[in-house]
């Protein structure tokens, strides 16, 4: 198992890392880029490898690189979405979209004479799939943004070398 997750990250960073380089990432933050993508899909495959929900992997994946991402920016010193829209992208829900897809054309050729209620139903369950999967993605780097709406990482740094207590 430990080398199924391994690989994956593997993997993971290399689509991360030719995302990046489409969306022109500066070359300071490709590796960065890489990185999120490789620990984000790794925490949702050994999730997934441990019986979690495939929607709750995919939420708790983003989540880090969502959190890591807006850490990574302050070190570095670029917007967030530099990295987290490449590490992101290794979690689109494509193949449950492609099976929307097929199903919703093979509806509307078939019209009435749909063979029961089979296809409907596997159509609409991709559909539903994806789309809470779209949502995860974007709820999950969302939360970081919004935890960290008041208060920057360099602002509780500044406070803390004042001396003062904010939690």
């Amino acid at each position: 198992m430990i080398v199924d997750i391994v690989r994956d990250a593997f993997l993971s960073f290399f689509v991360a890392i030719g995302f990046a380089l489409l969306f022109e990432t500066p070359r300071k933050a490709l590796l960065i880029a890489g990185l999120l993508g490789g620990v984000g899909h790794c925490i949702r495959f050994a999730l997934l490898q441990s019986d979690y929900g495939l929607v709750a992997s995919t939420l708790c994946g983003t989540v880090f690189i969502g959190l890591a991402g807006i850490y990574c920016a302050h070190r570095i010193h670029t917007p967030p979405v530099v990295f987290t829209l490449p590490a992101c992208i290794t979690m689109i829900p494509g193949l449950y979209a492609y099976r929307t897809m097929l199903g919703c054309i093979r509806i509307y050729e078939e019209g009435s004479d749909i063979e029961g209620s089979s296809l409907l139903q596997d159509t609409a369950y991709n559909f539903i799939l994806t789309s809470s999967l779209l949502f995860c993605l974007a709820i999950g780097i969302c939360i970081a943004a919004l935890v960290f709406r008041k208060k920057s990482v360099k602002e509780i740094k500044k406070i803390k070398d004042l001396g003062i207590k904010i939690f």
